[in-house]
């Protein structure tokens, strides 16, 4: 009987060794997912366009707002012309004066209110005053009472300033002295602070502050005995109005 030969490996099928791993071409499945493009989220372009609204009709409304509103002053301004009203430090005389570690003073301060207007009234609130040195040195405290200040009209505002009795530092009551026994005097800054609110016709404003500046005022002590004496002459107010909108202060000098 004839042996068999039995071959290792098995002959090559097409030219090609049926021992090495053959090549499989992709699936349909994996072509498509490679050419397939990434997907991009698409701005929303509607909510875009109705922000873009928003914001140009609030603008649009917020010009019309200041236009008319620019119209209406013109039109107040001509009717009335309205002046804002002024004040002068008519006479400021010193009864008693005193400067040791508790500075003693006691004044009566005159000052003359005027409104310019003929048709603006302005109503005025309690006004608080304040005496102080050009350092700051607090020398006396007093105020007025509320008033109606009449058109075209001047009204005399009469008040007794004392001393707040604040103990004074050495170098304080210092300045003081020397600034009283000098030949120019002791220079004094008086500031009034209020509210006002002006009437024209039937139109009512809110209440404005107010602070006024008088500066000029000097008081010195003479060398014969007599009362202090007090300087007015030069004295010129500053009237400083101020306009608060939410936290925003706008002041009108």
């Amino acid at each position: 009987m004839a042996d068999r030969v039995y071959p290792s490996a098995k002959q090559a099928t097409n030219g090609t060794a049926t021992g090495t791993n053959p090549s499989f071409s992709a699936s349909k499945a994996q072509l498509y997912g490679a050419s397939r493009p990434l997907y991009r989220p698409q701005p929303n372009r509607h909510r875009r366009s109705c922000c873009c609204s928003c914001c140009l009709w609030t603008t649009i409304a917020i010009l019309v707002l200041i236009l008319l509103s620019a119209i209406a002053g013109a039109i107040l301004y001509v009717l009335y012309r309205p002046h804002r009203p002024t004040f002068t430090v008519s006479s400021l005389n010193v009864s008693a004066l005193n400067i040791s570690s508790a500075s003693k003073l006691i004044t009566n301060l005159n000052v003359e209110a005027k409104n310019p207007n003929k048709k603006v009234v302005y109503s005025y609130d309690p006004t608080t005053i304040s005496i102080n040195t050009s350092d700051d040195i607090d020398i006396g405290d007093g105020s007025f009472g509320s008033f109606v200040h009449g058109t075209k009209n001047t009204t005399l505002l009469k008040a007794a300033i004392a001393s707040s009795h604040q103990e004074l530092d050495y170098t304080s009551a210092g300045k003081l002295k020397t600034g009283l026994k000098s030949k120019n005097g002791l220079p004094l800054k008086i500031k009034l602070e209020t509210k006002v609110k002006a009437k024209m016709g039937a139109l009512k404003t809110p209440k404005l502050r107010i602070m006024v500046t008088c500066e000029g005022v000097k008081v010195s002590v003479p060398k014969v005995k007599s009362a202090t004496t007090a300087s007015t002459s030069n004295a010129k107010c500053k009237v400083d109005l101020k306009l608060k909108i939410w936290k925003w202060t706008l002041r009108s000098m």
